[in-house]
């Protein structure tokens, strides 16, 4: 059972699972260099497995969801102490901050989020991107890993179809 700081306990070890599986029951599957959770059929946690005791596993992205709850945690969360992000998030973060006084560290764990669907790599590529567009906001960088997701529409070829050479289709009326 996952307890109240998302974490689950395996061979005297504990490893963090997302923050919305706090409290529920969950399925460890573990092997020699790989440990998996479930909850019920679905993988919601993969780590490295720790042969060691007593250490905590933390997976930073299974916290970015209540670090939006919590942005004043952004810089004393223990899950996110030794994460180490490339030098263009931190630069975002100065950025937003100084822009946003307000409001600049709930849109960096917002840009933050983004990670939660793409690799490190791609998201320190779109946010340096994004940084020489001059876009400083979680939609600008989302906008940027979509564009870089999408895939040409290949052309359709009419060779070895010669049934559909005759088939016309009218110009549409674009007023």
């Amino acid at each position: 059972k996952a307890n109240s700081l998302s974490l689950v306990r395996f061979d005297r070890n504990d490893y963090s699972v997302p923050t919305a599986y706090a409290h529920r029951d969950l399925t460890v599957s573990a092997g020699i260099e790989q440990l998996r959770v479930l909850c019920g059929a679905e993988e919601i946690a993969t780590h490295e497995r720790c042969w060691e005791k007593a250490r905590t596993i933390f997976n930073p992205i299974h916290y970015l969801a209540r670090l939006e709850r919590k942005p004043g945690s952004l810089y004393f969360a223990r899950p996110l102490q030794e994460w180490a992000l490339p030098d263009c998030f931190e630069l975002l973060r100065r950025r937003l901050e100084a822009e946003f006084t307000d409001g600049g560290t709930r849109r960096y764990i917002q840009v933050l989020r983004l990670l939660e669907r793409v690799s490190l790599w791609d998201g320190s590529a779109a946010i340096e991107r994004a940084l020489e567009l001059g876009v400083h906001d979680a939609d600008g960088v989302r906008l940027i890993l979509q564009h870089r997701s999408e895939q040409p529409v290949g052309l359709f070829c009419l060779e070895g179809r010669p049934q559909l050479k005759s088939v016309r289709v009218a110009e549409p009326d674009l007023k």
